[in-house]
Order: C-alpha cells, then structure tokens, then sequence
C-alpha cells in the first residue's frame, strides 16, 4: 500500500526547564534536552518518538546533538521509501549502517511504532501483543541532596499517592552517603518504600560492606552498585543481599539479559526503551525475564511525555512489568508539551486511549522550547 511508504522524517531539539535541578552520582541538570522524531507517511499519518538520556553522555555515551546527527545523516535516509510496518527490515537496514547509538534508534523505532499504529487506527499496545494491565504505579525518584532537603520532596509526594521512592547515591563518600539515606529510610519507614540508585559507582568491597547496612535499615530494593561490565561482581553482592538487586547498566541487550539472568546476576530487571534501542528489543528483554522468573521494572531515562508513553505502552503489554515504573519524567518539568497532559492519579500512570501511543503535542509548547 503506497499509503504506508514513508516520505518524510524531520528532527528537532527542545530543552524543557525542570520544577528542581536533578543530581545523578556524576551531573545534574536543570533542564532536560530531548529531541522529537517525526516520520510522516504518503497517506498522512506523523509518528513521534524521542531521543533522550539522563543527564547527558555520561551514562550510555550519546546525547541529543549526537542523536540527531546520525539520524538525520545516516538514517532517515534509509527509511524514505520504505513501507512503515516493515520495522524489522528496517531495523536490520539500520544496524548495517550504523552500530550502536541505541538511544539515537530507540527514537527512530518508537517513530515507526506510532506512524504504523495511527495508519491502522490502533493504539500502539495493540502492535506489541496487546494489553496486560492498563496503568502502572510510578516510584518517584529523589537526587543526591542532604537528608532534610529529601524528606521535604519526599513527604510532599505522599500527598499526592506515591508511596515508593528512590535515592541517587554515589556522589558522596560511601560512609556520608549510607548515613544520609539511613535518616531518610528511617523516616519513611511504615510510611513509603525506598529504593537506591548507586549509578554504577562502586567498586565490589565497597558494596559488599555498605550495602548490608542500607538492607539493616529498610531500604528495599538496591540498583546497580557497580559498573556495568562487572556481572560477576554484581551476581556476589546479589548473592551476599538479603534484598533485590535491581540490574540497568548491566542490561542494555537481549543477550545482556540473558547472561544476567543465567548467572542469576540480579532479582530484577530494568527496563527501558531509550538504553535498549525500542520497543521491540526491550520486549525481548521482558520475555527473557519472564522465561526465566525475574520481575521487571519501567525504568526511566527521565523522559518527555513523548518517551513516557512509548515506555507506558511497553510496560502495559508486558505481563513481566511487576515492580512497577519510574516514568515520572513529566511530572519533573517545569511546562506541559502535550495538548492533553499524561494521568497521573494515586500515584500510577494511566494509559491514554486512542491511536498510536495516544497523545498530540502543543505546538506552542514545542516552539517556546525549541532549540535556536
């Protein structure tokens, strides 16, 4: 059908503002850049996808200006002519060309997802095997700042329904750091769960005498204390853990996944279609882990709305997704760039209904915060 030939793929560079700076263990930032992908078809439908990372090159070793430069000469060009729906052909066409660069292709693939649902008039859920669950709970995650300033943000959230929240460590002294969020946990105990977020930053002796102390004072899930490539030394502190290891820079392929899961490396998955490459290979991720009995987790690259709801729309066709998500990346900037804003109500995010993944950008949104 001529109507699904693709003959048009355009790239833009918005920077959001933040509501608070956000601290990793190594940056932070105060606005978020994200850049939109647009492919059009002959018969009129537009997909939308997003190239984002947190916080930079530091963590996956791209960024938005790199996104867009391999997009915009290596592959679109690729996509012009060919029919929306052959994804997978055009996948492989990609991955000739270009190596790598998974968040530059995840913002492609998501592309292709929401032009080819739109063209059938269906929701992109539809295209991934269908609906699991309609909504998701949504930790929220906390920066590196002092005890005092988290409890603030912490305790202003619970109003809002969340009831799960999640720590950035590994920007401070390992002592100093484990100190603070044991007064955090300490004062969230009974009230909400708390998570923590090493960011790959410490080294195994390091993880393997503090991280029991976290587990002694409440904190109930651990992600990724060490590098990435250090699979074995994660598998120890999994082992050596009375609680969750969560796995995110460990995991960014199939095959990572399934080397994690059979050296049982970690409890639980974290999932995101942003590290992975798409929508695809992260459902390849999550059918990995429910093959082999690990739960999953919606991660987040702190996506716009855009990103969001591709990764919603991951979660809810993915009966793996048990641990819930931390798609809040929307609620932490500053403006809306939807027309009709993503629900977020009792502390889950809901499902939007109609074609594609659902939403429509602001114009106006999109033009104050495009990059000059």
């Amino acid at each position: 059908m001529k109507d699904l030939l693709i003959d048009g793929v355009d790239t833009v560079l918005l920077d959001v503002p933040l509501v608070r700076p956000h601290r990793f263990a190594r940056t932070g930032m105060d606005a978020q850049p994200v850049l939109l992908v647009h492919v059009r078809t002959a018969g009129g439908a537009v997909g939308l996808g997003e190239g984002v990372v947190p916080g930079g090159p530091w963590w996956g070793g791209e960024s938005v200006e790199t996104m867009k430069v391999v997009i915009d000469q290596y592959i679109a060009p690729l996509l012009l002519g060919r029919r929306v729906d052959d994804i997978a052909g055009i996948l492989q066409a990609v991955n000739d060309v270009v190596n790598a660069n998974l968040y530059a292709k995840a913002a492609v693939e998501v592309a292709l997802h929401d032009a080819w649902a739109r063209s059938l008039g269906v929701p992109v859920h539809t295209v991934l095997g269908g609906l699991a669950r309609t909504s998701i709970p949504v930790t929220w995650a906390l920066g590196t700042e002092p005890a005092a300033v988290v409890i603030e943000e912490a305790m202003a959230k619970l109003d809002l329904g969340h009831r799960s929240f999640k720590l950035k460590m590994g920007a401070q002294d390992p002592a100093d750091d484990v100190r603070r969020v044991c007064v955090i946990a300490e004062k969230l105990a009974g009230v909400a769960g708390v998570r923590v977020d090493i960011n790959a930053r410490w080294d195994r002796l390091t993880s393997l005498r503090y991280l029991p102390q976290l587990a002694d004072a409440g904190v109930e899930l651990v992600e990724q204390p060490v590098p990435g490539a250090e699979v074995e030394w994660l598998a120890e502190i999994n082992r050596a853990l009375p609680i969750p290891v969560m796995a995110d820079e460990s995991l960014r392929t199939p095959s990572d996944a399934l080397r994690l899961a059979g050296m049982r490396a970690a409890d639980v998955f974290s999932l995101k279609t942003t590290k992975s490459g798409g929508l695809r290979a992260t459902a390849a991720i999550a059918s990995i882990a429910a093959a082999a009995g690990i739960p999953c987790h919606g991660g987040t690259s702190i996506e716009s709305p855009v990103g969001t709801a591709a990764s919603l729309h991951l979660a809810c066709a993915s009966p793996a997704v048990t641990w819930g998500s931390e798609l809040f990346g929307p609620l932490l900037m500053r403006e809306e760039l939807l027309a009709t804003p993503l629900r977020y109500d009792g502390g889950d995010l809901h499902l939007p209904v109609g074609p594609g993944l659902g939403i429509e950008l602001d114009p106006a949104a999109v033009a104050a915060f495009t990059r000059r």
